[in-house]
């Protein structure tokens, strides 16, 4: 009810190839397009990945004269989006991840996404095969990042389907000693802020999750993320990060604005209002500016214009999809 994406990452050297240069084709004039650069890095310290996704959309559009579909994609392509690690050498994923953002000068945003029994078999099924593996992969994690400064989003989901219903008993003991020792091996890396995902302001209420929230670690991580891979306002968003924070510590929270600009899909079958929905739009740029300090960033954890799933017309999980890229731009406001 609650699945997520796992973003299906390309070979690491292919897309990490261009970094360094710019991933710019040619305009409708012949003219070489504008490259893709980093935000400012007072207001957003993320790196931008100036040969992702959207990037290559924006060349690939302006290769083809549609100038007004290639600016609109740029809306995306020059924000700074998580980078969700794949389950094939994640050493390696990582360490060329985490080494393009400190020669761009930035921090590496990163969403762990493996655990074994991931999404109840929905959309975004599968993870590690067990324990053993999960931990061995959290270990080459961890020595892909380095002391590099990098950002961890913890297992989107993973604390929620404890308490939801929709993970069978007999894993909840051995996912709360996964998560714990996830936040423990990937805090003794130097420089790595991590987040505890702890769901969103839709499902349910704080006092349902803080107690699973904090047997997952919580107290020795950064913080928590909520809104992950979502549509509800940054307002409810936060109103419900703080109701949580105010359980478990006052552990500060970032929040995923990636999709937000128009709220949560209210029509159509509820079990699947989360998956594709029409009519949503980009919410807040990334910024570590918030007004809020409990509030560390607004983030895009989710990757705008990468489907939820085989839904709604939609490619499987992960999968760019500029159709829909293209109206969360449209959508969006300012």
């Amino acid at each position: 009810m609650y699945g997520r994406f796992r973003a299906s990452v390309a070979a690491v050297g292919a897309v990490l190839v261009m970094v360094g240069c710019s991933s710019s084709g040619e305009g409708s004039d012949g003219t070489s397009s504008k490259p893709v650069s980093q935000q400012p890095k007072d207001k957003d310290p993320y790196w931008v990945n100036p040969a992702g996704k959207a990037a290559d959309q924006v060349a690939a559009y302006e290769r083809e004269g549609k100038d007004e579909e290639a600016e609109l994609i740029r809306r995306i392509a020059e924000q700074p989006t998580a980078n969700w690690v794949g389950p094939e050498d994640p050493e390696a994923e990582v360490r060329d991840i985490t080494r393009a953002a400190q020669e761009a000068d930035r921090d590496a945003l990163l969403v762990l996404y493996n655990i074994p029994h991931r999404d109840c078999g929905q959309y975004s099924g599968g993870g590690a095969a067990d324990a053993d593996a999960y931990r061995s992969w959290i270990d080459a994690v961890v020595k892909g990042i380095g002391d590099r400064p990098t950002t961890v989003v913890l297992e989107p989901d993973a604390v929620l389907h404890l308490v939801d219903g929709c993970t069978p008993q007999q894993f909840h003991e051995e996912r709360y000693q996964l998560l714990w020792g996830a936040v423990e091996k990937l805090k003794s890396a130097e420089g790595t802020k991590v987040y505890v995902d702890a769901g969103n302001a839709g499902w349910g209420k704080p006092e349902q999750i803080f107690e699973p929230l904090k047997r997952a670690g919580v107290q020795i991580a950064d913080g928590f993320s909520v809104n992950v891979s979502n549509f509800y306002s940054t307002a409810d968003s936060v109103r419900y990060g703080k109701d949580l924070s105010a359980k478990v510590g006052g552990k500060p929270f970032v929040v995923d604005t990636s999709r937000n600009g128009n709220g949560p899909h209210a029509e159509g079958d509820p079990s699947e209002r989360w998956c594709n929905p029409p009519g949503r739009a980009l919410g807040e740029v990334p910024t570590t500016v918030t007004g809020d300090p409990q509030v560390h960033a607004f983030l895009w954890i989710k990757r705008p214009g990468e489907s939820d799933g085989e839904c709604k017309g939609g490619p499987k999980a992960g999968d760019w999809w500029p159709e829909y890229a293209l109206d969360l731009a449209r959508a969006a406001k300012g």
